[in-house]
């Protein structure tokens, strides 16, 4: 497995989207989610309780990172059809966009522009979050085991 890491991430242009990808879902979600503050001045602060929220939203951001740059690897040096490759990007698009539902502030503007459908959605999003979060993460790790698997494969070594 340490071999496919090592083969995939010895290309700096796949280093670099990881990192992009990282710091591109980690800042957002922990914007939204009220871990960080921008404004009067930046400010970090992981109330009691939402420990587990935090490091869900961590583990989401490093698989994605992980799986988006591997599955662009695969597309890049193999031959498939795009009805093999659809299921691991899918995956990974799937995994990645259920981990931003936290709602925080934006919450009341979806409230405010879809009325009682924005509202409920809302509350939804609000209720089931850590467990929605969860699923992204079992999502995501199949995704990442399946992408290991099939590089290996591809490449025909004994990792």
């Amino acid at each position: 497995m340490i071999e496919v890491l090592k083969l995939v991430f010895s290309n700096y242009k796949l280093i670099l989207l990881s990192l992009i990808i990282f710091i591109s879902m980690m800042i957002p979600l922990l914007f939204v989610s009220e871990f960080i503050f921008f404004e009067p001045f930046f400010v970090t602060h992981i109330p009691s309780g939402s420990e587990v929220s935090f490091i869900l939203i961590t583990v989401l951001s490093v698989l994605s990172a992980l799986v988006i740059p591997m599955n662009l690897f695969r597309i890049l040096n193999f031959n498939y059809s795009k009805q093999k490759m659809s299921g691991s990007v899918f995956g990974s698009i799937i995994g990645s966009a259920a981990g931003a539902c936290s709602c925080g502030p934006i919450g009341f503007a979806v409230i405010s522009t879809f009325g009682s459908f924005g509202a409920t959605a809302t509350a939804f999003l609000t209720n089931y979050e850590i467990p929605i979060r969860i699923i992204a993460i079992m999502i995501l790790t199949v995704t990442y085991f399946t992408t290991i698997k099939s590089v290996q494969i591809e490449c025909k070594t004994d990792f």
